[in-house]
């Protein structure tokens, strides 16, 4: 073997072929993302979807307890403005025998003395219901209305009188805040 020879084995022999190693991480622009990180991340949507469906809940249930303070701020308002009806309407036969009682003629000084003192607590009663803001439901003369009045006869029109007008009351009525307790008993011209 020449020199030259030798060095041409030489060099074969020292040249080693490197070949690429072939592994399952390959290096390219998106990166892997592993089983657990996928986990991870459908949880935290899940999170984020419960958490959004509390909010809604929680402005829901806000409302529904809003709403239910308003009603329940205009049942109490309504209450008490109709607190004194249930007692109204039981004495409303009394002021009624109390007004007969003071239609009644006396001659003697004992009547008259009696007739003052049932005139005087008539004005207490009279006092006591406008206090309550109940008022007299007195519609002589006034057109007949079924919202307040009770017709309880009908007569023909007479003379400067006109037709459907109460023409006579024979019980007044009475109402709180434009609710009647009782209407007006009325004839009514026809």
């Amino acid at each position: 073997m020449t020199d030259n020879e030798k060095n041409n084995n030489v060099v074969d022999e020292s040249v080693e072929i490197i070949e690429p190693e072939t592994s399952e991480e390959t290096t390219s622009d998106t990166p892997e993302v592993s089983e657990e990180e996928t986990q991870e991340v459908s949880e935290l949507d899940k999170l984020k979807q419960e958490n959004e469906e509390l909010d809604d809940k929680i402005l829901r249930l806000q409302a529904e307890i809003a709403n239910m303070r308003r009603i329940n701020s205009r049942e109490r308002s309504e209450a008490a403005k109709f607190r004194s009806q249930n007692l109204a309407s039981s004495l409303l036969e009394v002021i009624d025998n109390l007004e007969r009682a003071l239609q009644t003629e006396t001659t003697s000084e004992d009547g008259e003395a009696l007739k003052k003192g049932v005139e005087m607590v008539h004005n207490q009663f009279k006092y006591a219901f406008e206090k309550e803001k109940i008022e007299t439901i007195d519609p002589l003369n006034e057109e007949f209305d079924p919202n307040f009045h009770q017709a309880v006869s009908v007569m023909p029109v007479g003379e400067g009188q006109e037709s459907n007008h109460v023409i006579q009351v024979l019980q007044k009525g009475y109402r709180i805040d434009n609710r009647v307790i009782r209407p007006a008993m009325v004839i009514v011209s026809e």
